[in-house]
């Protein structure tokens, strides 16, 4: 069982799958788009939620909702399906692999073959589509994989019903509905005003406070917590920001590239100046990766540095406040 899927990469796992799920399905969408439609930027810092061992950080919304904001704004149909059965699992998919279905899939990472060891950890919220099986293998389109690949039976099986935060339970998700025509000045509208309030949300876990909020943290930790477990957690903020997760300056670029579409498409020309101004911004978090990055693997040598990287975070969470309530007005 094959069906006539085209693979193409993409930045991250969710836009990729929705937008070449969508591709598939007649609705020629970019990465950039789906993202932007779907309100993918945020920020939130759970002290309470703990992910390898460190409070868990996200640079995107809930897994799904990008892509559920999406068709809701496009007026587009989505099936979900979560299952208590592996065996029901196994089934539903099959029967949409011979309905020429290309499905979706939310999966752990961990024990995915075709990763290389150092990005395989425990985080259940990677998205990849299956588009055919064969008698050893189910036939993969992972989108930050550059080529097709597959896993055996028992692989997929085991990343399906993945243990852990945000376990996927065998998750699978396929457009049933995608209208002729579709409304795109309005859905990006809507998708653009959603995510600055995210960022500018009152709360202080969320947005450009929760962004403060972990920035004053930094400083605390090695105090509080001891050197090696302060390393522990910076390691935790890059890898979610820039491995994992796209999040940090990967979404600033993709937000970019998005303000760039919506320029043209809204015919607003004070968009296509904070396309240039996000990317900017995305520089910024790359440099604080990086320099987070030697800090945790006791290569810096600089004096003063969990003063030094709060700062730098200060910084950006300064200049995320403008830009938001810039792109507030651009489009009110």
């Amino acid at each position: 069982m094959e069906t006539n899927f085209t693979h193409h990469q993409s930045a991250h796992c969710e836009n990729g799958v929705a937008s070449n799920l969508l591709k598939h399905n007649g609705l020629n969408i970019s990465e950039p788009m789906v993202f932007g439609i779907g309100s993918g930027l945020f920020f939130v810092y759970l002290p309470f939620l703990k992910v390898n061992y460190a409070p868990a950080i996200s640079y995107r919304p809930m897994p799904g909702q990008i892509f559920n904001r999406l068709a809701k704004r496009l007026g587009l149909k989505i099936k979900r399906q979560k299952f208590s059965s592996e065996a029901n699992a196994i089934k539903a998919l099959d029967e949409n692999l011979k309905n020429n279905i290309p499905s979706g899939l939310q999966v752990g990472v961990y024990n995915l073959t075709y990763f290389p060891d150092e990005y395989r950890f425990h985080f259940n919220a990677h998205n990849l589509v299956v588009y055919g099986k064969t008698e050893t293998d189910y036939l993969i389109s992972d989108p930050v994989m550059e080529n097709v690949t597959t896993l055996t039976h028992d692989e997929l099986k085991k990343v399906r019903f993945a243990k852990g935060a945000f376990a996927p339970r065998g998750q699978m998700y396929y457009p049933i509905q995608v209208p002729a025509n579709v409304d795109l000045k309005g859905a990006i509208i809507k998708g653009i005003k959603n995510t600055c309030r995210d960022m500018l949300a009152p709360m202080p876990i969320i947005g450009v406070r929760g962004i403060r909020l972990v920035a004053r943290l930094i400083k605390k930790w090695p105090v509080k917590e001891g050197t090696k477990k302060a390393n522990h957690y910076l390691a935790q903020i890059v890898r979610m920001q820039e491995e994992i997760g796209t999040g940090g300056g990967g979404f600033r670029f993709i937000y970019a590239a998005f303000l760039q579409e919506a320029a043209v498409i809204l015919n607003n020309d004070e968009l296509q100046k904070l396309s240039l101004e996000m990317t900017a911004i995305g520089d910024l978090w790359r440099d604080f990766a990086v320099e987070a990055s030697r800090v945790y693997k006791n290569r810096s040598t600089k004096v003063d540095v969990y003063n030094l990287l709060s700062d730098q975070l200060l910084g950006i969470a300064d200049k995320e406040e403008v830009f938001f309530k810039k792109l507030k007005r651009a489009i009110s």
